[in-house]
């Protein structure tokens, strides 16, 4: 029995120190990552200039043409994220303030996601690696569920979220295999194929967010100028009173959910094709960016 415990005692320790080398050798290669995606990007960066960031969901990351701004002289890029919500979107401009970044304007995308204060895994996964490295990111998720297996067991992040951070993963970080994601100063267009042309978002209420209120509260205090807007939606979705909803709790937010129309403009029914997303960028820099 004695040598039964002693074995397992032996078990559980080398078991453990595999977990922290792991840890540490998963956590170093993404340290030196900054071509695979918009988190590590920032975070492995130093001080940058922008006239404008952009900041949201898909729904900035197809909708706001960053080209058509530096065509216009404007410093640009977008950093909204595909299924990405506000927890990220706040986090990420906190890590930029760190890294000194000179910013003018965010034009942050706030409609749907103001519908809820969670994170999203997908994307919040790739704040994991960082997460001893940033007392930012540390505090961002310390009032998550999941925040004490997540900080404390080593390795365990990189297993729970192994779909986005693991072997594969770290595989094409360690060979530095570009992704689009950073393509087109991280404007990502949709083709014209249309998908889903109706929508129903009848559910959604929008919220006193708090992340939105960080977002306003982090632009204040950095003397950076905040442009939140609605982004545009097919007709044929039900619910549209929504974005009115979103004015009575936040009027200052501009409604531009109306301001393409046409199924021909649209990849689906809340995302704009290229052409749309053209249309649409230029009636935002001609509003806002026009002097």
């Amino acid at each position: 029995m004695k040598q039964f415990l002693i074995f397992t005692v032996k078990t559980l320790f080398l078991l453990f120190l595999l977990l922290v080398v792991l840890d540490f050798l998963y956590t170093t290669v993404y340290l030196q990552s900054s071509n695979r995606g918009k988190i590590e990007y920032v975070y492995n960066s130093e001080a940058r200039n922008y006239d404008v960031v952009i900041l949201g969901s898909s729904r900035a990351n197809n909708h706001f043409v960053a080209p058509l701004f530096l065509e216009k002289g404007l410093k640009t890029f977008n950093y909204g994220m595909s299924g990405g919500h506000l927890f990220e979107a706040a986090l990420l401009l906190k890590l930029m303030i760190a890294r000194k970044y000179n910013i003018k304007n965010v034009i942050l995308e706030a409609d749907l996601n103001l519908s809820n204060a969670h994170r999203d895994d997908g994307v919040s996964a790739r704040f994991m690696p960082f997460i001893h490295d940033s007392k930012i990111i540390k505090d961002h998720f310390s009032g998550e569920e999941d925040f004490k297996p997540l900080y404390y067991i080593p390795f365990y992040r990189y297993v729970a979220f192994d779909s986005k951070i693991g072997f594969r993963e770290l595989y094409k970080t360690a060979l530095r295999q570009p992704t689009t994601y950073l393509a087109f100063l991280g404007y990502y267009p949709l083709k014209k194929k249309k998908g889903n042309m109706k929508n129903d978002i009848r559910a959604l209420k929008p919220l006193q967010n708090k992340y939105y209120e960080e977002i306003k509260q982090i632009c204040a205090a950095n003397k950076i100028n905040l442009i939140a807007v609605m982004t545009p939606m097919c007709t044929n979705t039900k619910g549209l009173d929504y974005f009115e909803k979103v004015n009575q709790i936040y009027p200052e937010i501009h409604n531009y959910e109306s301001v393409v129309e046409g199924d021909q403009y649209f990849s689906s029914c809340g995302h704009l094709n290229d052409s749309g997303a053209r249309l649409f960028t230029n009636k935002i820099i001609n509003e806002f960016f026009s002097k």
